[in-house]
């Protein structure tokens, strides 16, 4: 027995904690505090007490030394411990809302949890609630831009309604490039995924050119008319142009969808667009390319089949484009917009008034 501790029961405490053991009510936490004590009176050596018990050496010391100085009523009960740390008063949550809404101090671009705890003289899990019941995430940024066009409201309008409601016996398209797709060959190979562990992949790379992906989404049906070429001009445009033009079946009006890029409204665009009537531009307001349903394609395009992909050189990259391309094309699915433009355009009106008071 540890030095200094003498567990003496008293008369009445035997026939106590015996029954204690022998109640099957007993909680059983109780039943081995009582066969402590009484294995420790009877002189049982330590290994032995804990191998009944199941417990460790430290556990048998405290209820040796809580039965020493309160009796059997000590191992009856828990020892009282610290309540709730005081809840933060009011002014002190108003505090760190209002200084988490301002810049912090110095050069640094936000504030984070241990900087605002060091300003405000709290702990960090204190500002962590606080600014998790305010809906405060300064680690957060959202990126925006409002489109500065005069005609925003006409074209958005415009682009919606051929999503929503597009003329009877009309193909529209909606056109875009996705330019600069690197063909990227990684410096070593990549381990599989397997269970427990993530698949991995070089951060360094190599670089074997360059291709320029031209796309039209019909959005009726969700197929994708594409091809890949060198260079993004206005030459290469109006070759994607007699493509589509070859693919739309003769007597099809052809409405398409696409922003402001300069080749778009190239002199020979536009000579290109006189010659064929059948054909109708519908321009997205400038700084809205998300009014574009093809990015959504180029989005999906890029998670799927190029941000991990092994490329040996600019034709692979532009293979592996065209086979993704033809696996689209055999099972489509139409877009549909589901945004009222009312709501967009009040949106719009809110963040140049927001940034209006601003400056």
């Amino acid at each position: 027995m540890r030095p200094g501790i003498i567990v003496e029961l008293q008369d009445a405490d035997r026939p106590r904690l015996e029954a204690i053991c022998a109640d099957r009510n007993s909680p059983q936490k109780h039943v081995w505090r009582a066969r402590i004590v009484l294995l420790s009176a009877d002189g049982v050596g330590m290994n032995e007490i804990k191998r009944q018990t199941g417990t460790s050496k430290t556990c048998v010391w405290r209820w040796q030394e809580r039965f020493m100085s309160e009796g059997v009523d000590g191992i009856l009960r828990e020892k009282t411990r610290p309540g709730r740390l005081a809840a933060l008063g009011e002014a002190v949550v108003k505090r760190i809302v209002a200084a988490t809404l301002k810049p912090p101090p110095g050069e640094t671009t936000h504030w984070t949890a241990s900087a605002m705890a060091k300003e405000s003289g709290v702990s960090v899990s204190s500002v962590q609630r606080v600014w998790r019941s305010h809906g405060l995430q300064p680690h957060r940024m959202r990126q925006f831009k409002l489109s500065n066009d005069k005609r925003f409201a006409d074209k958005l309008r415009d682009v919606v309604g051929l999503y929503m409601n597009p003329p009877d016996h009309a193909v529209v398209l909606s056109f875009d490039e996705k330019s600069q797709i690197q063909a990227l060959d990684r410096t070593q190979p990549g381990l599989p995924l397997k269970k427990g562990r993530c698949g991995t992949m070089t951060h360094d790379y190599k670089r074997n050119g360059t291709t320029t992906l031209f796309a039209a989404l019909n959005v009726l049906d969700g197929s994708v008319i594409g091809q890949c070429m060198q260079r993004h001009r206005h030459q290469e445009f109006i070759r994607f142009l007699n493509k589509i033009e070859a693919k739309i079946p003769p007597g099809k009006p052809i409405h398409v969808i696409l922003d402001n890029y300069a080749a778009h409204k190239h002199p020979n665009v536009m000579e290109w667009l006189g010659r064929h009537e059948r054909v109708t531009f519908h321009f997205t307001p400038t700084s809205a390319s998300w009014l574009n349903a093809v990015e959504g394609f180029f989005a999906i395009l890029t998670k799927r089949r190029l941000k991990r992909g092994v490329f040996k050189s600019v034709v692979d990259l532009q293979a592996a484009i065209n086979r993704y391309l033809a696996e689209h094309n055999q099972a489509p699915k139409p877009f549909t917009w589901t945004k009222d433009p009312d709501i967009i355009i009040a949106a719009v009106k809110r963040g140049h008034q927001t940034l209006d008071s601003i400056h």
